[in-house]
Formats: structure tokens, C-alpha cells, sequence
């Protein structure tokens, strides 16, 4: 059985269950029962659902924006591992090192001006910068160690290109939109029924009544477009920047 149908089933059981209950409850009542001495379920409820609401609007936002800043650790993380294949570099001979460095200043390029854009606009890497990266692990790899000195620097290179492509994979799963669509599904239909139940307590033409309201669906309104926003980390407007390899590559004047 399907786990939407689950879901559905036992959405309807419940509603089935509180719906019976209060009919035969209803129905014991007697005719002399007066029901000004029992509380406004209505508020209680509304009180009840706008909470709930609030929690599940607050976990929303907790959760892209974690994405969002995990995203930006991954950046940083790729930019340093990079430098420090750049410097880590230098006891090689000056042709292996130039050809290291020289890649390593290609990719850095191409992520910034171009693979950056393909992540924005559709939510992935290229094959190009992988191909990059690719050129960068060969010339590191390729190289046999003449000295003990290039020998002790040879594994640790290895291994920052192991973390520049685990840091770049970590990068291109949180270029897409986190959120999954039965959560937006959630999310919208809530702010819908507790923006509508403010039609239930006899909300007048007041200023303050309708000024209140406003801001209500207003708040809301602004809180959903964060989550929004938030859910894309590479291509909206708060989202995560090349910051890290800019700062740690400044002599490719990328950027300006």
C-alpha cells in the first residue's frame, strides 16, 4: 500500500473519528443545556492551529537555512583545499609546479564565471568542471617523487584533491532545492487555513482589526518567501557565494 494513501486513509479516520464523537455528543445534550456556559472552541482552536503553524513555519526556515550554510562551508572547504595544493606545491620541481598551479587557476576560473551560473540557473555541475578537476588529480598523481622532501609532500597533496572533489560532490547535491514539494504542499495549505480562520471570530471593520490582519497575512506571506529563497542556496538572492575562492585566489582578479 502506498504511504500517500496511508497518509490519506488516516487523515480521514481522524476527521471521521472527531466528527462522530462530537454528533453523539451533540445529540445527548438536552434541550435546556445553554451553550454561553461552555468556552469558544472556535479561539481555542484557532489559538491552537496558529501555534502549530508557527513550529512548523520555524523548523521550515531552520532547515534551508542550515542547508544554505552547510552550502557555503562546502565552498570554503573546495576554495582551501585548492590553496593548499597551490602552496603545498612548491617543493616540486618549477614545470611539475606551474603545471599544478596553472590547472589549479583554470578550474578555480571556470567554477567562478561559468559553473557557478550553470548552479544557479539549473541546480548542477558541469562535465567541464569535472574534466578540470580531473587534470588537477593527474598532475598530482602522475608525478613520481625524485627527493624525500617531495616524497613527504606527495600523499598530502593527494589528499586535498581527495577533499577538493568530496567538497566539490557535497557542493552540486545542495545546488538543487531542498524542500520536497509535499512539504511546500503542507506549508502553503497551512497558511491558507490559518489566514482563513481569522474569518471566524468576528473580525469587523476596525482599523486596528484590519491593520492586525494585514500584517498577519503579510508576516506570513514574507516568512514563506524566505523559506523560498532560502531553499535554492546557489541561486537566489541570500544564497551562498564564491567569496571563499575569491579571497584565497585574488591574484585571478575573478569577480570584479
Amino acid at each position: 500500500m502506498s504511504e500517500w494513501l496511508v497518509l490519506t486513509i488516516a487523515m480521514a479516520a481522524a476527521c471521521a473519528v472527531v466528527l462522530s464523537i462530537a454528533f453523539i455528543n451533540h445529540r445527548r445534550i438536552g434541550e435546556d443545556d445553554d451553550p454561553n456556559e461552555t468556552p469558544d472552541v472556535i479561539e481555542y482552536m484557532t489559538m491552537m492551529i496558529g501555534v502549530i503553524y508557527a513550529i512548523v513555519l520555524g523548523l521550515a526556515i531552520a532547515g534551508v537555512w542550515e542547508g544554505r550554510g552547510a552550502a557555503q562551508e562546502y565552498v570554503r572547504q573546495e576554495a582551501q583545499a585548492l590553496h593548499e595544493i597551490s602552496v603545498r606545491s612548491e617543493v616540486y620541481p618549477a614545470e611539475v609546479r606551474k603545471a599544478i598551479r596553472a590547472d589549479v587557476d583554470a578550474y578555480v576560473t571556470y567554477v567562478v564565471d561559468t559553473e557557478w551560473r550553470e548552479m544557479a540557473d539549473h541546480g548542477r555541475l558541469t562535465d567541464r568542471g569535472g574534466e578540470l578537476l580531473e587534470r588537477i588529480r593527474r598532475d598530482v598523481t602522475d608525478y613520481e617523487p625524485q627527493t624525500d622532501h617531495e616524497g613527504q609532500a606527495y600523499q598530502p597533496l593527494v589528499d586535498q584533491v581527495a577533499a577538493v572533489d568530496d567538497a566539490r560532490g557535497a557542493r552540486g547535491l545542495g545546488a538543487g532545492a531542498t524542500m520536497p514539494g509535499v512539504v511546500w504542499f503542507g506549508l502553503i495549505a497551512g497558511a491558507l487555513v490559518t489566514v482563513g480562520l481569522i474569518f471566524t471570530l468576528q473580525i469587523r471593520r476596525s482599523f486596528r482589526e484590519l491593520l492586525l490582519a494585514g500584517l498577519f497575512s503579510a508576516l506570513i506571506a514574507f516568512l514563506l518567501f524566505l523559506i523560498w529563497d532560502f531553499d535554492a542556496p546557489f541561486g537566489r538572492g541570500i544564497s551562498a557565494t564564491a567569496e571563499p575562492f575569491l579571497s584565497q585566489f585574488p591574484h585571478l582578479g575573478l569577480g570584479d
